[in-house]
């Protein structure tokens, strides 16, 4: 329900943040923040700040962030209402009550909700009366023991006929409140209502606070369809669901892994077998409000689907759905079962220990990506095209723009590594035989190339602002030339702005003064400004990538590769002109290795 923004306020205020979060996290005074280990993702240095006059914790790690009633959201699972709740009792305060209509809504909705455990009693006690001994014999079969049983409240429809209503009316039950529940429908309204559920063993569906509010019921024999859920009712959005999620929530909490899956006895096995984080969606495709209610409780929930087309299929799908929502903190993890397994066949025929080896073997989102899709890159540029600007166009569904360029960056670089790979197997037959090319300089050219790259940089600290990622990569062979590289790494954002002397005067007043002459001699700076007067920015970005390349000639090939395939994807003047750079920078390149 809608709450006014002055009882939040007031709530806020009487609730000391760093008291709160204090009793969960280990926190320490840092000037006029509070700072510790961030409790939402394992870390050994504390990133998790604690703003107390401004209302709000930051996790400077995995990006959380909120007011205290976010904090117990994201630390106890908790729903908006039930944080407001319990930070209300806490303060002492009366939650506003909603008016007459609503207030008339949740009551019936609360009454429903018991006639759906009353209904939810009737199938477990059907299933221990001599007509439920085919379905307990089926669930003994399944493997399920009698306490798993009995943790799912499994139970039996029985045959139909108003079993049920008969069964509940001492409690003033009507046809028409079964109805509102799911559980009887009225195709015919000349005609009194009758069962959904007959000959089926039935599964309770419960909201994360454990309320019953839908019924799943499988068929025993042959019957169609196999399984079947009960319609969307005011107690049940199918969508909003996961089936296991109130018995996982604690589990999840206590940092086991939350579980994926496609099916009732998937969550049921694995809850038996020692994985008590599993949920499933019902009977659907996995939604962004599940995946919502799952990023409340862990940061990377792991998929696990049947190892047959229709899981691989699925689990495309979970990715494609989940990248507009992630962000740093906040991801999926994959698992692939073998051909012809499910989470509860893999669990029953293999066992715990195997299923555990599964889940440390687990693939990243972008490694699932990756994998679908550019695991057989095809034999044509116009096919490996194809594959590229498909990552391409993935990784721009991401909101955020940096985890949205480590994608990029990831893809590239398992893209060149499975190149290189390809390429290592040797030629095919009839073709010649490439001549071998050392992967790195000799130490000696290295150096001098290094060398010459921080001159460069020194001359025109603009280059900086496009070139510090690529300098990142890089380790230098010296410490001197190391210690310069780093420094300008670390401060590209400001270096960038200043000017050659006043650059290197920042760079004495850092301390590396020693090491600044190791790069441009005692008398070197009026040198360098004269060797590098008037060189265009086209010139210096060609200098500088073919200096670049020179450490290891492999990168030229990968370089091109990629500039070849943006083109290709997207004929714009800024892939034009990267082309252009990249080739001028190759034919420098062969020319100092063709000089005397």
């Amino acid at each position: 329900m809608a709450l006014p923004p002055g009882f939040l306020d007031e709530l806020r205020a009487r609730i000391p943040l760093g008291a709160l979060i204090g009793r969960r996290v280990r926190l320490t005074r840092a000037g006029r923040e509070l700072k510790g280990l961030c409790p939402f993702h394992a870390e050994k240095t504390p990133s998790f700040h604690v703003v107390e006059d401004k209302g709000f914790f930051h996790c400077f790690g995995c990006g959380a962030h909120g007011d205290a009633i976010g904090f117990l959201m994201r630390a106890d699972g908790l729903s908006f209402m039930e944080a407001v709740e319990r930070l209300a009792a806490e303060a002492g305060l009366a939650v506003p009550r909603p008016n007459p209509e609503v207030a008339a809504a949740a009551e019936r909705l609360a009454s429903l909700a018991a006639i759906a455990e009353a209904a939810a009693e009737a199938f477990a006690r059907r299933l221990h009366l001599p007509e439920g001994r085919a379905a307990l014999g089926y669930l003994h079969h399944r493997g399920l023991t009698d306490e798993t049983i009995a943790l799912f409240a499994l139970g039996w429809s029985g045959e139909g006929r108003g079993a049920l209503l008969a069964d509940l009316r001492a409690r003033g039950v009507t046809a028409d409140q079964l109805v509102a529940v799911g559980l009887m429908k009225q195709d015919d309204p000349s005609r009194p209502p009758v069962d959904l559920f007959f000959h089926r063993v039935m599964f309770p569906i419960r909201d994360r606070r454990g309320r019953v509010i839908a019924f799943g019921g499988r068929v025993l024999g042959d019957g169609q369809p196999k399984y079947l859920n009960s319609p969307e009712t005011s107690l049940f959005v199918k969508r909003k669901t996961l089936y296991g999620l109130d018995l996982a929530v604690k589990t999840i909490r206590s940092n086991a892994p939350a579980l994926i899956v496609e099916g009732y006895f998937d969550v049921i096995a694995l809850h038996q077998a020692g994985f008590g984080g599993a949920v499933a969606p019902l009977g659907t495709a996995l939604t962004g409000d599940q995946l919502a209610e799952l990023w409340r409780l862990s940061p990377q929930p792991v998929l696990c689907f049947d190892g047959d087309a229709a899981g691989a299929r699925a689990a495309l799908r979970a990715a494609e759905l989940a990248l507009p929502l992630i962000g740093p903190g906040r991801s999926l993890a994959f698992v692939s079962l073998p051909a012809g397994e499910d989470p509860d066949s893999f669990v029953r025929h293999r066992g715990p220990e195997a299923f555990a080896a599964l889940l440390e073997a687990r693939r990243s989102l972008a490694d699932l990506l990756y994998e679908t899709l550019a695991g057989e890159p095809g034999a044509t540029p116009e096919a490996r095209a194809a594959v590229r600007r498909r990552l391409e166009e993935l990784a721009g569904r991401i909101p955020d723009r940096t985890l949205q360029e480590e994608y990029r960056r990831h893809f590239r670089d398992r893209w060149y590594a499975d190149l290189r790979a390809r390429r290592s197997i040797g030629p095919t037959r009839g073709s010649a035989p490439r001549a071998a090319r050392p992967l790195l300089a000799p130490a000696r050219t290295r150096m001098l190339r290094e060398r010459s790259l921080l001159r460069l940089l020194l001359a025109h600290p603009w280059l900086l602002a496009e070139a510090d990622e690529a300098l990142a990569a890089e380790r230098f062979s010296t410490a001197p030339l190391e210690r310069i590289r780093a420094a300008l790494v670390a401060g590209a954002g400001e270096c960038a702005g200043l000017d050659r002397p006043a650059l290197i005067d920042h760079l004495r007043e850092g301390g590396l003064g020693d090491a600044l002459e190791a790069v441009i001699g005692k008398e070197a700076a009026d040198s360098l400004h004269t060797t590098m007067a008037g060189a265009r920015p086209d010139e210096v970005r060609t200098a500088f990538l073919s200096g670049l390349q020179a450490l290891d000639p492999d990168r030229l090939e990968r370089d091109l590769d990629d500039a070849r395939a943006r083109l290709a994807a997207e004929f714009t003047e800024e892939n034009v002109r990267r082309l252009a750079l990249l080739v001028e920078a190759r034919k420098q390149l062969l020319a100092e290795e063709h000089a005397p």
